[in-house]
């Protein structure tokens, strides 16, 4: 397990270690360059990726008290919550960002939240952006009746996610010299690159913009673990216009890039992942004879 051994998450059979898969393709090979999937999209089929690594130490937290969490209209992270919360019987609340879709029919993504029993809780982006000042959480609890409720932040990235995912780094151990994954909150990669061996590294792709992510990873890491730990570093230009965008060439790239290798290709973060490696290799960002894991931590919804 990923940090956790309760009975009721062990119940819900993960595959972990996730398998670890060699793809071949020229545009690398010609390169010098081995390309490894590490397949995190297999661990469950309702908590994807690293939603089940991040999550997985929260919901033992969690004890059978409510689990609130935050997110917008398309996140990942409800979902999974929510699917989490249906599988072990926890009371799920999701907090939204955006009060004005509280008068709209849900879309498919907080229609699956809903289904899995998740009470929606809709705020307007004032309030959302002042979620973690202790005022305004203390405000919003009381709003949804769970003062005593375990609250997971946005992305579910906190020191105890970046614990679980340290197991991502020490399950790829000597098999990669680069690990790289897509970022949103940067929970997980704080957490892979403190899990590697000595001479390994971790490479994020944020994919928002900003470029606020590196004091973000750094401050979670220290919560986690008292301080900065690992190799790491980030590539903030592959956004593609930032969260959830796309541009007509990534769409392309995905399309082919499922084609050549029979894999799904999710939008959000792992298309802009395997297309930011594709650059770096071509720009000779990694020397020959470099094998590189990219992390699937998802798949396309529905």
């Amino acid at each position: 397990m990923t940090g956790t051994d309760t009975c009721g998450l062990a119940a819900l059979r993960p595959r972990l270690p996730s398998p670890l898969r060699e793809v071949a393709d020229g545009r690398f090979e010609r390169h010098g360059v081995r390309l490894l999937l590490k397949r995190d999209d297999l661990i469950h089929p309702e908590l994807v990726g690293n939603k089940w690594r991040k999550l997985a130490p929260n919901l033992d937290a969690a004890d059978g008290r409510t689990v609130v969490t935050f997110g917008g209209a398309y996140s990942n992270h409800l979902r999974a919550t929510a699917a989490a919360g249906r599988l072990l019987g926890l009371p799920t609340v999701g907090v939204v960002r955006g009060q004005e879709l509280a008068e709209l029919p849900l879309n498919p993504s907080l229609a699956r939240c809903a289904a899995d029993g998740m009470r929606l809780h809709f705020v307007d982006r004032s309030t959302y952006r002042r979620k973690a000042q202790p005022e305004t959480l203390a405000a919003l609890l009381r709003a949804v009746e769970a003062e005593d409720a375990v609250v997971v932040p946005e992305g579910g990235s906190n020191a105890r996610a970046v614990r679980g995912c340290r197991a991502l780094g020490e399950e790829l151990g000597e098999h990669a010299d680069v690990a790289a994954l897509a970022c949103g909150t940067g929970g997980t990669l704080a957490g892979l690159a403190a899990g590697l061996p000595a001479g390994r590294r971790a490479l994020g792709i944020p994919v928002l913009k900003g470029g606020f992510l590196a004091d973000d990873i750094r401050r979670l890491q220290e919560r986690a673990f008292g301080g900065r730990r690992g190799t790491w570093s980030l590539d903030d230009r592959f956004h593609h216009g930032g969260y959830a965008r796309t541009t007509p060439g990534l769409d392309a790239f995905a399309d082919d890039f499922e084609q050549r290798h029979g894999l799904a290709v999710e939008r959000v973060y792992v298309a802009k992942l395997l297309y930011a490696l594709l650059a770096l290799t071509e720009e000779g960002a990694f020397p020959r004879g470099t094998t590189l894991a990219a992390v699937v931590t998802g798949r396309p919804f529905p």
